[in-house]
């Protein structure tokens, strides 16, 4: 890359503001084709390769760059291996959409938002606030005036969804009934590994929220520590909305998704304003995209084979399974937060 990259910023989402430097204070700008967008299930390190064009450059001089004006992104939230990947690349598929999965710059700007008050942010409170305004800005540049930029966030960027859903913003909310959260997260090797490298920040953020901590990390089991981090990010989500009365707000359950997908995908988009014909739809849910694993394409992953693993897993941990649900009623009570929460998502079916 030049230094040329000012005038290529100005032009669209070409050049992905991709991470922050923290230390130097810079950005990382990455070179991205529209079909490089499409592909990616992750725009963080992973897609950095040595192919990759890419520059640093001072986070002061890119705030300097005047950018057309743009549409607020819209979002989809989630809590986490509830077909958010899969929803968004579907829905990636229509022209008016470029979709962004996971940008690391907002998983950056929900980092440095946890500390933000406390002596050890590298940023002040202020400087946060200009730079959060500064990277969404970024972040909603297309390749043309037709498109609209959809994020789908990290399932901890809930976190700053208030933030990010302040000014009427369009988003879809995606989740799962903790029966069918557990097994789906005990079924894979991936995803206990994940539930056991993030728990303990789930359970600070669940406490933060709450007030109080309910339980102690080392008393839960490996069904209950699913079930806390489900709690963690519905009540995340359920914040957000209650915070946002003007953010249009799709909630869905993803098993009414994959029970009708053409339909579902129908009425998302229409959702988002965005126009899919029932033949485009229908040749979206009978395509590749259905067929693979969304986080990798390569591998095979059909609604078919999902619902043999979720069986398998039920039977397999039946037992812990039905304590963790227990459980979680039993907090419910204590904690009139996440009562009401789950309360929300039991409405919206």
């Amino acid at each position: 890359m030049t230094n040329s990259w000012q005038n290529q910023f100005t032009q669209g989402a070409g050049l992905l503001p991709h991470l922050v430097d923290l230390p130097k204070d810079q950005v990382l700008l990455s070179q991205l084709t529209q079909e490089d967008y499409r592909k990616a299930s992750f725009l963080d390190q992973r897609i950095i390769t040595p192919q990759l064009r890419r520059q640093l450059v001072p986070w002061s001089e890119l705030s300097r760059i005047t950018l057309p004006a743009t549409a607020t992104p819209q979002y989809i939230f989630h809590i986490g291996h509830v077909g958010s990947t899969l929803v968004s690349r579907l829905l990636g598929e229509i022209d008016t959409v470029l979709a962004l999965r996971e940008p690391q710059l907002l998983r950056n700007l929900c980092e440095i938002s946890q500390i933000r008050d406390e002596p050890e942010s590298p940023w002040s409170p202020d400087l946060y606030k200009q730079r959060f305004s500064e990277a969404i800005r970024w972040l909603s540049r297309s390749f043309d005036d037709n498109q609209r930029v959809m994020i789908k966030a990290s399932s901890f960027v809930s976190e700053i969804a208030p933030q990010l859903l302040a000014e009427s913003t369009d988003a879809l909310i995606l989740y799962a009934p903790l029966d069918r959260y557990i097994p789906t997260i005990l079924a894979g090797e991936a995803s206990v590994q994940e539930t056991h490298m993030m728990a303990g920040a789930r359970l600070k953020r669940l406490a933060r929220h709450l007030d109080k901590a309910p339980a102690q990390l080392w008393e839960l089991s490996l069904a209950q520590r699913v079930a806390m981090s489900w709690m963690c990010e519905l009540v995340s989500l359920f914040i957000a909305k209650k915070t946002n009365n003007s953010a249009n707000l799709l909630w869905m359950d993803f098993e009414s998704f994959l029970r009708n997908p053409e339909e579902r995908l129908t009425a998302v988009a229409t959702h988002f304003g965005h126009d899919l014909s029932t033949e485009k739809a229908n040749e979206l849910v009978t395509g590749p995209i259905m067929s693979s694993y969304s986080k990798a394409p390569e591998h095979d992953y059909s609604p078919d084979l999902r619902q043999e693993l979720l069986a398998e897993a039920n039977q397999n941990h039946a037992d812990d399974i039905r304590a963790a649900i227990i459980w979680v009623d039993k907090i419910a009570a204590e904690f009139p937060l996440v009562a009401e929460a789950m309360q929300w998502i039991e409405t919206e079916k």
